[in-house]
């Protein structure tokens, strides 16, 4: 069902944040804040906003110090900083969170879900898969100066996770080939 986005979820009966839970703005989109220099929960949180809550939403990354303010000033809604709803509770991550209280709960969510928790709080005993969305997201840190230029090449990663996740997860590489001599 979450293949084809939150209108279908919604449609289906799925349980989703009321929208009036949600400030928008005066275009009827979301726009939520965080810190700057988004790594791993900073861009999972957004492209399952984007996919499953509002494709249109806008996303702000400033100084942590400056959330608080944004926030204020634009009716933003702050994510992944502290003393936030939006945020870390006990061993779970932002993202784990938003997947709790916008109803989204299913299997390939949910398992995206233990490698976002894992890359995030440091524990990649949680999934195998950790470490490699780890070194991606690290990486694309490295390759982009604009925050939101990352988030755009991070939502091609969370897109190609999820979809592992969805229905990949038990196919495998087949090379080197197995024949002898080749």
């Amino acid at each position: 069902m979450l293949e084809v986005g939150f209108e279908a979820w919604t449609s289906f009966g799925g349980i989703a944040v009321p929208s009036d839970k949600l400030p928008r703005d005066d275009q009827g989109r979301t726009l939520w804040v965080s810190r700057s220099r988004p790594k791993i929960d900073r861009i999972a949180c957004p492209w399952l906003i984007r996919r499953f809550v509002d494709p249109s939403a806008v996303f702000l990354f400033v100084p942590a110090s400056d959330v608080e303010l944004v926030a204020d000033r634009f009716a933003a809604t702050p994510f992944d900083v502290e003393n936030v709803f939006w945020s870390h509770r006990g061993e779970l991550c932002t993202f784990d969170v938003m997947v709790e209280e916008f109803g989204l709960a299913s299997e390939p969510v949910n398992r995206l879900a233990t490698i976002v928790r894992g890359a995030d709080t440091g524990r990649p005993d949680l999934a195998p898969e950790v470490a490699g969305l780890l070194a991606a997201s690290l990486g694309l840190s490295r390759m982009y100066n604009d925050d939101l230029e990352q988030l755009d090449a991070g939502m091609l990663l969370y897109d190609a996770f999820f979809r592992w996740c969805r229905d990949a997860t038990g196919e495998t590489h087949n090379w080197p080939s197995s024949k002898a001599g080749q």
